[in-house]
């Protein structure tokens, strides 16, 4: 297949990370690598030298009580980041730290808003309304919600204001995920691996296997496979555009 993307890729976390991006750069996959902490993001972007990889300004909500130290180097790179992930709230792992992960994603909310133009990958669980209350109906960037997994109402909420799904080979699996892939406008559906946190027939997804996601969504939608690449990839363009 041509014309692939990944739209929430842990490059940092691969055990391989040469590997992989010679897997990137052979497949021509166009890969959007979130991280978790602003060091992080630093770092890699100073190692990484592709055109097919952008590096995500990061701060995992599961690592906000823990890292704290780190918010104002978010502040301080967020100027520069177009792609701003992994981001988000998360009240089923870490609750104890809700009113932290509140405070710190209004703030960053607030401060992308004024910037204008990024992208956001946003992590939701267990927290989709808490989520959708902050960023509101007029976000001034794009907002991805990341591995979906709330209720339908949200969904059309999420709908309504414009914000895209990206979807996993763990969702396609899963009779929840079916049912909220097929829920998702055409024109707001993106692919993501969320690799290494995803596996396909035993391993951990490689960059190059993401056209099996193509393909499986296709048939959820009951959409012809090259239809439904061109839709997946015109959805990309207009997203980093």
């Amino acid at each position: 297949m041509a014309n692939l993307y990944d739209t929430h890729f842990h490059l940092d976390l691969q055990k391989s990370k040469n590997d992989v991006l010679k897997d990137i750069e052979s497949n021509k996959i166009y890969t959007i690598a979130v991280t978790n902490l602003p060091p992080i993001y630093e770092k890699l972007t100073k190692e990484i030298n592709s055109k097919f990889v952008r590096i995500g300004l990061g701060f995992h909500p599961e690592l906000i009580e823990q890292y704290q130290k780190y918010i104002p180097d978010m502040w301080r790179l967020l100027p520069d980041a177009k792609y701003i992930g992994e981001v988000g709230i998360d009240l089923k792992t870490v609750k104890e730290s809700k009113k932290l992960q509140l405070s710190f994603f209004e703030e960053l909310i607030d401060k992308c808003n004024k910037l204008g133009n990024k992208v956001l990958s946003v992590h939701s669980r267990a927290a989709v309304s808490e989520v959708l209350s902050i960023i509101g109906e007029n976000f001034n960037g794009k907002i991805i919600l990341h591995w979906y997994s709330g209720t339908k109402q949200n969904q059309e909420h999420a709908t309504s204001n414009g914000f895209y799904f990206s979807v996993n080979y763990a969702m396609l699996n899963s009779d929840s995920g079916r049912k909220i892939i097929k829920n998702i406008p055409d024109d707001k559906i993106l692919i993501e691996t969320d690799s290494p946190f995803t596996l396909i027939n035993g391993h951990i997804y490689k960059p190059s296997e993401i056209g099996k996601i193509v393909e499986k969504i296709a048939m959820i939608k009951n959409i012809d496979i090259e239809v439904m690449q061109n839709i997946l990839w015109n959805n990309f363009v207009v997203l980093i555009s």
